[in-house]
C-alpha cells in the first residue's frame, strides 16, 4: 500500500515538474514576444520554415539572403530604407527566439504529454483539457504566422487585431497550464470555510484578460506613445483629437488616442472593482484562506496600474512596457491563484 502510494506520487510529480516547466516556458515566450513587437522584430523573418527555421544563418552569404528578402517588404522599403546588415540582425534576432522558443514548447509539451499518457501517469478529469492545450499551442503557431503575413504586402505593421489575437490565445494558453499546474500540485479541498460567490473572482479575472487584448491593440496601433500624461489626455478626460461619437463605434478600435482612453478607463474600473472584491474578503473571517492571495493582487495591481502609468509618462519606453507586460503576467496568475482557492472549497 505505502509502495503504492510513493509511486503515484512520483507520477504526479513528474508531470508536476513538466507543467510547470511549460508553463515557466510560455510566460517567458509572452515576454520575448512582447520585446518582439516593440522592438519592432516582427516582421524580420519573411518565410515560415517549420524545420530549416530552427537553424539561424551562420555565414555572411546566408544574412544576406535574409536580408534581401526583408527588402522586399513595405516595412523596410518605406520605414527602414536606410536599415545596415548589422542593425537588421538585431531585429532578427528578437523575432529568432521568439519562435525558436516556440518550437521548443511544442516539442516539450507533445513528447511528455504522450508519453505521460502511454504511461497513463495523467488524472482522467485533465487529459481532456491536456490534449485541447496542445491543439492551442499548435493554433497559436498558425496564428503567429496568419499575423506576420498581415505586414508583408502592403502594410508596414502588422495587424493590430491579429496581435490582440496572438495575445490572448497565448495568455489562454497559459491560464489553462497554470490551471491544471494548480490540479496537480493541490488536490485537498478546503473544508472550513464559506466560499465566495464563484462568478466574482472569474470576472475579476475575466476583464483581466479582456484588458491585456486591449493591452495588445494599444501596442499594435502605437497607442502608447501619445498623450504622455496621467491622470488627464493633454489637459482633457477624453482625447481631444477625436469625437466622443467615435468611442460608440467600431472605429474606437482603430482609433490609437480612443484605444489608449479605453485601456487607461478599464484599468480605473478593474481597480474599483477589486476593492469591492478585497473589502468583501478582508472583513469576513470566513474567506480566511483567501486573504494572502487577496492581498498579493492588491499587491500586484497597484504595481501594474503604476507601471503603466510609467510607460505612458515615457511614451511606451521599451524596459517599462516589457515590465508592464510582466506585471499583467502576475496579476493574471494571481488571479487565477484567487479563483482555483475558491474553486476548491467544498
Amino acid at each position: 500500500m505505502y509502495i503504492n502510494l510513493m509511486l503515484e506520487e512520483n507520477k504526479n510529480n513528474n508531470v508536476l515538474k513538466w507543467l510547470l516547466l511549460i508553463t515557466l516556458l510560455v510566460a517567458v515566450m509572452i515576454v520575448v514576444g512582447g520585446l518582439t513587437r516593440l522592438t519592432d522584430s516582427g516582421l524580420s523573418i519573411t518565410k515560415w520554415d517549420l524545420i530549416s527555421g530552427i537553424f539561424p544563418p551562420t555565414s555572411l552569404k546566408e544574412w544576406e539572403k535574409l536580408f534581401f528578402l526583408y527588402k522586399q517588404i513595405p516595412e523596410y522599403y518605406l520605414e527602414n530604407s536606410d536599415m545596415t546588415l548589422k542593425e537588421f540582425k538585431i531585429i532578427f534576432w528578437w523575432e529568432y527566439l521568439h519562435r525558436l522558443l516556440g518550437r521548443i514548447i511544442g516539442i516539450f509539451y507533445i513528447i511528455p504529454l504522450l508519453y505521460f499518457t502511454f504511461r497513463k501517469q495523467l488524472k482522467k478529469n485533465t487529459i481532456i483539457s491536456l490534449y485541447v492545450i496542445l491543439f492551442l499551442i499548435c493554433f497559436q503557431g498558425f496564428i503567429g504566422w496568419y499575423m506576420v503575413t498581415s505586414g508583408l504586402t502592403e502594410r508596414t505593421d502588422v495587424s493590430h487585431y491579429r496581435l490582440s489575437t496572438h495575445l490572448t490565445l497565448a495568455f489562454v494558453i497559459y491560464i489553462s497550464l497554470l490551471w491544471n499546474f494548480l490540479i496537480y500540485k493541490y488536490d485537498k479541498t478546503y473544508e472550513s470555510y464559506s466560499k465566495l460567490p464563484q462568478y466574482i473572482p472569474i470576472c475579476f479575472l475575466a476583464i483581466l484578460i479582456i484588458q491585456t487584448s486591449i493591452g495588445a491593440l494599444v501596442s499594435g496601433l502605437d497607442a502608447g506613445v501619445i498623450y504622455k500624461s496621467w491622470p488627464l489626455m493633454n489637459s482633457y478626460f477624453y482625447p481631444d483629437d477625436s469625437s466622443l461619437d467615435v468611442l460608440f463605434s467600431f472605429k474606437a478600435f482603430e482609433t490609437p488616442s480612443v484605444i489608449q482612453f479605453i485601456h487607461r478607463n478599464i484599468a480605473y474600473l478593474i481597480f474599483i472593482f477589486y476593492l469591492f472584491i478585497l473589502y468583501t474578503i478582508l472583513k469576513n473571517n470566513e474567506f480566511l484562506y483567501l486573504k494572502k492571495t487577496a492581498l498579493l493582487i492588491f499587491i500586484s495591481l497597484v504595481i501594474q496600474i503604476f507601471l503603466g502609468i510609467l510607460t505612458i509618462l515615457s511614451g511606451a519606453m521599451i524596459v517599462l512596457a516589457s515590465l508592464h507586460q510582466i506585471g499583467s503576467i502576475i496579476l493574471i496568475t494571481t488571479a487565477v491563484i484567487l479563483v482555483f482557492k475558491n474553486y476548491k472549497i467544498n
